[in-house]
């Protein structure tokens, strides 16, 4: 299992780094990105924190376990500016929080965020044509999310990810220990959102890329 959108008590989580490894590990996750939400008010020092945690644990542990953020609610015309920034201060994924149907999300954060070229956008809603296009060309991964509320869009996402080409991966917005599933629980969500085993399949290469591509950053 590898999940790219996971949540500590540095934003609105209820785990410290620790027992989310731990936890994770015991669940079988091979890898996970750390991504609490921020902004401009705390990127500096939750990078910092994180990049620390990680620096600590280097070595002395089987399961991969990458410095990140989502970047929430950010006014679209700063997501670029910290998309860069986030990067330079040590984060090797980089989500964006998307136009999810349930919070109040500004409108064009989703083209906005796509346009900065993060690793993923979280959650995109009921995100447009031609903003999927652009995903499509720019290589940003669509979450298919597990997330109560945020999920309900997923087969909207799925559908037009496959009508354009755009790569998907799947993440669970984990903010508790009952966030953490299993691959067959995974597997019934992309099924749910129309995928089938081939879209599976190429779900998980798309996740291994991510964390490949975040090794040699």
């Amino acid at each position: 299992m590898i999940d790219l959108h996971m949540h500590t008590f540095f934003s609105d989580g209820e785990l410290i780094p620790s027992e989310l490894m731990q936890r994770a590990r015991h669940a079988g996750y091979t890898a996970l990105a750390i991504t609490d939400h921020a902004d401009s008010s705390n990127i500096d020092t939750l990078l910092h924190a994180v990049n620390q945690f990680i620096q600590d644990i280097r070595g002395k542990s089987d399961i991969t376990i990458l410095p990140g953020v989502e970047l929430t609610h950010v006014l679209p015309s700063l997501i670029p500016s910290l998309v860069e920034k986030s990067r330079k201060l040590g984060a090797k994924i980089v989500g964006v929080h998307g136009e999810t149907i349930v919070e109040p999300c500004i409108p064009g954060t989703n083209k906005a965020a796509i346009s900065a070229k993060p690793d993923f956008l979280a959650h995109p809603g009921l995100i447009s044509d031609d903003d999927v296009k652009l995903a499509a060309k720019y290589g940003v991964c669509l979450e298919i999310t597990t997330r109560r509320g945020h999920s309900l869009t997923n087969g909207h996402v799925a559908k037009l990810a496959k009508k354009y080409g755009a790569k998907l991966v799947i993440n669970t917005d984990s903010h508790a220990p009952g966030d953490l599933l299993s691959p067959s629980f995974r597997d019934a969500v992309a099924r749910g959102a129309g995928l089938d085993e081939n879209d599976i399949r190429k779900i998980i290469k798309n996740s291994e890329e991510l964390v490949y591509k975040a090794s040699q950053r």
